[in-house]
């Protein structure tokens, strides 16, 4: 059985967390900026081109500078997005899209290849988000090793 002083302390605990909390929020309001880009690549099911995608970028994605400005979110073409604007709709899977609070700022629409996706995303990524070294493919493998290059299609 509780006695009366613990349940003061439980409620006074309770009330400190309930005024609390709404501070502790506005301290961390000013870092949101920090994590509101995302990359959204919409595909579907049995699309060769994400596939390939998913092979060839996806690993080393998160670990480049632009994965780590824009996180990756993997959506059905098919599904509704109701946090996100978007310019146009989304036809072709894939397709790469730079969102910011919510607003779209650029896109990448089918994958052309290890070679050229990365030229491409610089168009959209902010550059101080970029890699910036003579051998990029390196840089964004976490210095490891080389990209593996992209298979040309005939």
């Amino acid at each position: 059985m509780t006695s009366a002083p613990d349940c003061t302390y439980m409620h006074r605990f309770a009330r400190l967390v309930t005024l609390a909390w709404p501070m502790m929020l506005a301290l961390l309001l000013p870092f949101g900026d920090a994590w509101s880009a995302e990359m959204i690549m919409f595909n579907q099911r049995g699309c060769p081109w994400c596939i390939r995608w998913q092979q060839e970028i996806g690993p080393i994605y998160p670990n480049s500078p632009e994965g780590r400005y824009a996180p990756l979110r993997v959506v059905d073409i098919r599904d509704t997005l109701v946090d996100v604007q978007l310019k146009k709709p989304v036809t072709i899977t894939p397709t790469f899209v730079l969102v910011d609070k919510g607003q779209e700022i650029g896109r990448v629409t089918g994958y052309p290849g290890a070679d050229f996706f990365w030229d491409l995303l610089s168009e959209i990524i902010p550059p101080q988000h970029q890699s910036r070294t003579p051998n990029k493919d390196t840089e964004r493998n976490g210095g490891d090793a080389p990209v593996p290059q992209a298979i040309r299609a005939p």
